[in-house]
């Protein structure tokens, strides 16, 4: 009896937890995605400011070399007013952070945008730049990180769902319960890192021409990161940004969908 109330409670728990989750609907302006989000833009932003410095604070804070700085702002503000971005309500800012040893990349919610000087010296065009911060951008306006809060919090409904459904009372510790949290939680949490840098190099592609930069500087970028992680420790961004196998394969059809006649002359590589 005990053990069909359990696994009565924890239906309740899961299914409340995917009803709350798909009921919030709304529809992506800049891809027409239809995404489960709650959280308004406004919020976002002011999320991605408040994080800001503890962010940058982990990465030496911003660089001393103002100039580099102001490149990397330009070419970003390049980038946005060219493109969707533009038009969106958030206010994009970008950051070049002091670490000369970390390569890494990262977007905040509502547009704060960050690239370490670690992965710039190793970037050897304009292109390539604008190909890792157009990236970044196509986080924001995909709202994936608004996306993942929705998702937090389903994956914890289940993941207390699972839990009450295998706890043991006779067997308190059991590892049953701590397996079926963990497994809920990467399932859920790992499908959708994919989809979500796949939709972020798409919408770079998308970018970087609009905004006078050629679009195979993405790939470029990834035989260049695949280059520093061949010694065996594997760049930060690499670990942030999952790497499907199909990852290049993948920028490359989608250049290939948007120029079918070939790339325009002009772009700068």
């Amino acid at each position: 009896m005990r053990g069909n109330l359990r696994y009565l409670i924890a239906l309740v728990l899961a299914g409340f937890s995917l009803i709350t989750y798909y009921c919030k609907r709304s529809t992506n302006e800049v891809t027409g995605e239809v995404q489960h989000v709650d959280m308004t833009a406004d919020q976002e932003i002011a999320l991605g400011l408040q994080a800001a410095p503890e962010m940058a604070q982990q990465y030496g804070g911003i660089h001393p070399d103002r100039q580099a700085g102001a490149r990397v702002e330009e070419i970003g503000q390049q980038i946005v007013r060219s493109t969707k971005a533009g038009q969106t309500p958030y206010k994009f800012q970008f950051h070049l952070l002091a670490d000369e040893n970390t390569i890494n990349a990262f977007a905040l919610p509502g547009g704060q945008i960050f690239i370490t000087a670690g992965l710039l010296k190793n970037l050897k065009t304009e292109g390539q730049v604008a190909g890792v911060l157009a990236h970044e951008i196509g986080h924001v306006v995909a709202r994936h990180s608004a996306e993942q809060v929705a998702k937090s919090s389903l994956t914890q409904g289940l993941s207390g769902a699972a839990a009450i459904a295998a706890y043991d009372p006779d067997r308190p510790s059991t590892a049953a319960a701590a397996a079926a949290t963990a497994l809920v939680s990467k399932l859920i949490t790992l499908r959708f890192g994919r989809q979500d840098e796949l939709e972020a190099d798409k919408l770079a592609v998308d970018f970087t021409p609009a905004a006078g930069y050629d679009p195979r500087a993405m790939i470029q970028v990834m035989e260049i990161l695949e280059q520093q992680g061949g010694g065996g420790s594997t760049p930060e961004f690499m670990s942030t940004h999952p790497n499907p196998g199909n990852r290049v394969g993948e920028l490359q059809k989608d250049i290939a969908a948007d120029f079918p006649q070939g790339l325009p002359a002009g772009l700068k590589p």
